[in-house]
């Protein structure tokens, strides 16, 4: 195979996005082998900036067509795991968009039926994993430079959304159209590199608000605590009604500290020896002329790194890695059945405020769904 026949699933927004990429020449083996789309406005629209390029109105005609090698899925998220089967089905190699599903039992689906086809790429578009600045932060975690991990907390509130933006469509920050808000539509990149990073969590404990300062039935406020289980824990916030934001993640082991600001710049601090060690081998008298002289040079040493990215970049990277993946098995930066991950947390953290208790992961899937579902029957009413 010279170059993946891409299919693209639903050209809106992000789909448009990946045809213009694609088609530009910016993702290297890699070309557009179709376009599908339920939309008849989109059909024209294509038809004008994209002549040479099968269109499809059902994805399945589109599947069975012979044009495309892969498809990637645009579409809303419910809808994600059932196209990444039917494209499997047909030796059709799938790249979902994330979050991989609403709820992890849709996902575990397309995850064991993604497992019986060894020799299809199965991926999801994390393409924040492209990203340096966070290879390089789980870089440092997994070679142990700040040692054991004891508390991790993400700041991210640069999600402004005003009304008009949920207004745009009815299927908008609903549970029946999009299965959640901010977890589900903006914050999924952050929830995979938070539990692809520091691991996931054996417990989640959540206060979530539901139209706090939006006029929608789906979450717009949320904060999150977590126990991993051997003692660290974590807190994760996010929202879509701070019109200034903030972007800070810290991760403190027990040898130092790593701190992220705006996903730009990394500040890391590493201890000459443990915290635990300093705290027996310490007197308070060393303490005090340590802080009060500020030389914590005897204490630490301090690197600040700085990244820069160009918008699109990280798109391109995954879809890049996921080719060459098909191509000659390069190993894939965000396998699809990681999706899970992510999903579950965003499970989790909703269970857990419906409920108003804190909640175990894995966690319970029929109750998570049985929950769901009232909600989408009382916005139906």
């Amino acid at each position: 195979m010279k170059k993946v026949r891409l299919g693209i699933i639903g050209v809106g927004a992000q789909g448009g996005l990946y045809a213009g990429f694609i088609s530009e020449g910016k993702v290297k083996n890699m070309v557009v082998g179709a376009l599908c789309d339920i939309d008849p406005s989109k059909k024209e629209l294509c038809a004008k900036k994209y002549p040479d390029i099968p269109f499809y109105e059902d994805y399945i005609d589109m599947l069975e067509s012979g044009t495309v090698d892969a498809i990637v899925t645009c579409v809303p998220h419910y809808l994600h795991p059932e196209m990444g089967i039917e494209a499997l089905k047909r030796d059709i190699h799938a790249l979902v968009e994330k979050p991989a599903g609403v709820y992890t039992k849709q996902v575990r689906e397309l995850n064991e039926f993604a497992a019986t086809k060894p020799e299809l790429t199965f991926g999801i578009v994390f393409n924040q994993r492209t990203n340096p600045l966070y290879q390089k932060v789980k870089e440092m975690i997994d070679q142990g430079e700040i040692g054991q991990i004891r508390r991790t907390n993400w700041i991210i509130t640069t999600w402004w959304r005003p009304q008009g933006y949920y207004d745009q469509s009815e299927w908008r920050a609903t549970w029946a159209g999009e299965g959640g808000g901010v977890l589900v539509n903006q914050a999924p990149h952050q929830l995979d590199l938070w539990q692809w990073i520091c691991g996931m969590p054996k417990k989640v404990y959540s206060n979530v608000k539901y139209g706090y300062q939006r006029d929608i039935t789906v979450e717009d406020e949320v904060t999150a605590m977590v126990d991993y289980g051997n003692g660290a824990t974590g807190v994760f916030i996010t929202c879509t009604h701070d019109i200034v934001g903030s972007d800070r993640f810290e991760i403190l082991g027990d040898k130092g500290k790593i701190v992220v600001e705006d996903s730009k710049k990394i500040t890391v601090k590493r201890l000459h020896e443990s915290e635990s060690e300093l705290s027996k081998s310490m007197s308070w008298a060393d303490v005090t002329k340590i802080f009060m002289g500020g030389d914590l040079g005897e204490i630490y040493d301090e690197e600040v790194l700085e990244f820069s990215s160009v918008w699109g970049a990280q798109h391109i990277a995954v879809m890049e890695n996921f080719a060459a993946n098909i191509i000659d098995g390069t190993p894939l930066l965000a396998p699809g059945s990681d999706g899970i991950y992510g999903v579950a947390l965003a499970n989790a953290i909703h269970l857990s405020s419906w409920l108003g208790k804190e909640v175990e992961l894995p966690l319970d899937e029929e109750l998570f769904l049985v929950e769901l579902n009232k909600r989408i029957e009382e916005e139906e009413k």
